[in-house]
């Protein structure tokens, strides 16, 4: 699929992955996710879903962190959770909220089908063995849109591959840039010097 990859990304993964920080970079980034797709959806249903989506999304902040952990790129590892929310997104009918269509869910599937059979991922369970032993909160289906998917919010024609579009504009397809060497996870969008201050001083 095409994502985007900016400094601000490779801060939030500094952040994600450095002990005491990262419960702080999640909660912003859980809600930030959250804020983002809710703008995506019809706004007679956006609060029913918030809960969801928190829950959903946080659940995701662990995928990412463990796609890195097995050695997946920055770009990647975001791709894999964007991956699962649009599985989703499909399976409760949010077409409207997908980022791309539905007929593209087997290849984006497929292309990580290693990651997802190792922690039990598949279209119809998203989260796997990331699904929290409470569970996560439910909200209501829009399965009559699955009969005629409209996705204005998609993108086709990226299945293949993972296209990292830059802040220069430039497109790389595969697993993007190098990460840089003075990334701080206080230029994250959802960390600042007291967070980082604090977790140093714990």
């Amino acid at each position: 699929m095409k994502i985007y990859q900016n400094p601000r990304h490779w801060a939030s993964k500094k952040a994600l992955t450095t002990p005491g920080v990262r419960s702080v970079a999640n909660y912003g980034l859980v809600k930030l996710h959250t804020k983002i797709f809710l703008g995506k959806a019809d706004e007679a249903h956006r609060e029913e879903r918030r809960d969801h989506l928190d829950d959903f999304f946080d659940a995701t902040m662990d995928t990412y962190v463990a796609a890195l952990q097995a050695d997946y790129s920055e770009a990647e590892a975001r791709e894999i959770t964007h991956i699962q929310a649009n599985f989703d997104f499909y399976n409760h009918g949010w077409t409207e909220m997908m980022e791309f269509p539905a007929d593209e869910l087997e290849a984006h599937y497929e292309r990580y089908a290693d990651f997802f059979d190792a922690h039990g991922i598949t279209i119809d369970d998203p989260l796997g063995t990331f699904r929290p032993a409470g569970g996560i909160a439910d909200a209501p289906s829009t399965p009559e849109r699955l009969d005629e998917p409209e996705h204005p919010h998609a993108v086709g024609g990226f299945a293949d591959d993972v296209y990292v579009e830059t802040e220069d504009g430039e497109m790389i397809v595969g697993g993007g840039r190098e990460e840089p060497d003075d990334v701080s996870p206080t230029d994250a969008p959802v960390i600042d010097e007291d967070d980082v201050e604090s977790a140093a001083s714990d």
